[in-house]
């Protein structure tokens, strides 16, 4: 057959399955990023399927099996036969056959198609992702035989619903795995059906305590997933609520506690939850409404209901969030209440509540660094210095925000530890490595979460001189993002100058200086932001090196005369003009205060001024950025001026104390 006779017969079939497509399709993907065009373009029209490249199919592809859209996906597949990678466009179709469009497992799915492929890409980041999808089928089927037989066989082990399988499939064989479980159980947000599953079965086993259930319960409640807790309480058996009570412990929690306490385990643990649910969203009366019960229930139910209370109190920064939790004593609260119980004491200046609340803590918990260093300075408070001593070693040599204020007390600063160089031949065998190719190909796609799972697969078994090459191979092509997180991934020999990367600087170090900015600042600023992407956008809008809201821009080149259009937004020079501007700005709004500053430049400067006013007395800047009531927040800052003392010290050349930036912060 000649060529164009080849041809001519290609684009007839791919006009024919583009039609079949579009005979099959409902809907349309949206809502991706902007990336290149092979991510931008869509449309469902038969002629201009049968005329897109490879690369915009497949980018079709992979938006249909993210909604499970398993016709669409079956489809396009069939359009991609010679694609140069084979291992995705055959793990979109089946993965699309394996769930529900609402993301639930499936019970009938292809196994033979999927045993196929596990052969076929056996080892690759993409078998290992099959793999876990494969785990929560025959989780949800309890094939326990072939899940036992998989599940070893599951490399990254990182998602709750197959644990809590696995849990199941024990339980199965007869172990005894209550403990287990209540210490996978800490985040509802990861529970899905597999979990859920896990605390019906046990439950109905006896192996999970009927006041395990209602701690589960409060525990969605408490982080607004109702639904979801009402779906654990199934596990109650008869002596579920029914979901009229339910509702309205969670959306009308002041007429469940108007109704008092019988002496009944159901009254009581709903006012128990409508007290969880009031406190959301005012401490003060429920704690004035949970007065009123609190004498009807036992000292360990009035110690949970003090406990909720405290948490949201400690979140709103309410000075009487230390007297609510002083009264829940040693109750059993969530970790994120129990978290907070120590910022609040932090704040209230109770290093005893502090030493003991940490103690008291699950192990998991108590062991993260910033808990290792609270207690220590807990201890110092207390006369025990070689305590002290023991805590701060333990983590002194963590290069994060509470290693490194570990270490200063101590009695060291910052310093930058020998640089690990490698040879260009160690860099360049980075360049045949098959997952970083398909992470390019993926990033050149726009298809950033593929490309970062392909790379991040390949540093798993990596010694640091390897990590170290891939990161210098890494930056050589301006994946800056990936550099910076390889390098951070060494243990014993390092290279800072790839962990803490300065692209870019014959323009971030005139900006900033043009606003009297530290430039070590800028840049622990950007890296935080967006890891030198320049395209970089978040899902709130925010955009380019600096991560700049449109509203912001616009107002900052406003204030300083530039003449400024909404399609700038990513071009580095005006990026980082407007982004250091803004940050000068909000520094010397906020009395030359980094840690405000920083606070105010992701929450906005409202919010740290709000936080500033609930001060009655001067507190470190490290206990101010420990209890910032957002998450994202608060490791941003503890993250962004880490990073700055670490760039301090690459800039200058000497020692940097974290605690000077940090500073006192006043009342105002």
């Amino acid at each position: 057959m000649s060529e164009r006779l080849t041809r001519v017969y290609r684009a007839a079939a791919l006009a024919l399955t583009a039609a079949a497509l579009v005979a099959c399709s409902t809907t349309q993907a949206t809502g991706r990023p902007k990336a290149p065009p092979a991510a931008s373009r869509s449309t469902t029209s038969a002629d201009a399927l049968s005329q897109r490249s490879p690369d915009d199919i497949f980018v079709q592809l992979r938006d249909a099996a993210r909604t499970n859209d398993a016709p669409r996906a079956t489809a396009l597949a069939a359009m991609l036969t010679d694609y140069d990678v084979p291992s995705y466009v055959q793990y979109f179709q089946i993965k699309s056959r394996m769930f529900d469009r609402s993301g639930k497992a499936l019970i009938d799915t292809p196994d033979d198609d999927i045993r196929a492929f596990l052969r076929t890409y056996d080892g690759q980041a993409i078998a290992d992702r099959m793999r876990n999808d494969w785990l929560l089928v025959l989780g949800k089927r309890h094939d326990w035989q072939t899940f036992d037989a998989e599940y070893p066989k599951f490399v990254l082990d990182d998602d709750t619903q197959v644990k809590c399988y696995s849990m199941m499939s024990r339980a199965a064989r007869g172990e005894n795995v209550t403990q287990a479980a209540t210490d996978l159980l800490t985040t509802p947000k990861y529970y899905g059906e597999g979990c859920v599953d896990m605390i019906n079965t046990l439950a109905a086993s006896g192996q999970l305590p009927r006041k395990e259930v209602w701690h589960q319960m409060r525990l969605a409640y408490e982080e607004n997933y109702t639904s979801l807790g009402k779906q654990i309480a199934d596990a109650l058996g008869t002596a579920r609520p029914d979901d009229t009570l339910l509702d309205m412990a969670a959306t009308r929690p002041a007429q469940i506690l108007a109704r008092g306490v019988d002496g009944s385990e159901a009254s009581r643990q709903l006012a128990l939850l409508a007290t969880v649910r009031m406190a959301r969203s005012d401490a003060m009366l429920a704690a004035s409404s949970f007065s009123g019960i609190a004498g009807s229930l036992s000292q360990d139910e009035r110690a949970i209901g003090w406990g909720a209370i405290g948490m949201r109190g400690a979140l709103s920064q309410s000075p009487m969030a230390i007297t609510w939790y002083r009264q829940a004593g040693s109750a059993k609260l969530s970790n994120t209440a129990q978290e907070w119980k120590i910022r609040a004491a932090l704040r209230a200046g109770d290093w005893n509540l502090v030493r003991t609340g940490i103690e008291a803590m699950p192990a998991a918990l108590r062991d993260d660094g910033v808990w290792t260093y609270w207690y220590g300075r807990a201890l110092r408070e207390a006369g025990q210095g070689d305590a002290a001593r023991a805590q701060f070693q333990k983590i002194a040599m963590q290069t994060n925000f509470y290693g490194q204020l570990a270490n200063e007390e101590l009695g060291n600063k910052t310093a930058l530890p020998a640089r690990t160089t490698v040879t260009k031949a160690e860099i360049d065998a980075n360049r045949a490595n098959p997952g970083f190719q398909r992470a390019a190909k993926f990033y050149d796609l726009g298809l950033r979460f593929e490309g970062n799972r392909e790379w991040n697969w390949e540093l798993r078994n990596m010694t640091d001189r390897q990590l170290i090459a891939a990161a210098q191979y890494a930056n050589s092509i301006e994946l800056f993002d990936r550099a910076v997180n390889t390098a951070d991934r060494t243990k014993a020999e390092h290279d800072f100058t790839l962990r803490y990367l300065m692209p870019f600087r014959s323009k971030v170090e005139p900006l900033a200086a043009a606003v009297d900015l530290d430039e070590a600042w800028a840049y622990g600023l950007i890296r935080q932001e967006s890891r030198f992407i320049i395209n970089a956008r978040s899902s709130a809008g925010a955009g380019g090196l600096m991560q700049i809201m449109p509203a912001t821009a616009k107002m900052v080149a406003k204030q300083i005369g530039m003449d400024y259009q909404p399609g700038m937004m990513h071009d580095i020079d005006t990026n980082i003009r407007l982004g250091t501007s803004y940050l000068s700005d909000i520094y010397n709004k906020f009395d030359g205060s980094a840690v405000l500053a920083s606070a105010g430049y992701n929450a906005g400067p409202g919010r740290p001024r709000t936080w500033r006013s609930t001060l009655d007395r001067p507190v470190e800047g490290a206990i101010f950025a420990e209890t910032i009531p957002f998450n994202e927040t608060r490791t941003y800052v503890e993250n962004v001026l880490s990073n700055t003392t670490y760039y301090s010290a690459l800039i200058t050349g000497r020692p940097q104390s974290l605690k000077e930036r940090l500073g006192v912060i006043l009342p105002q």
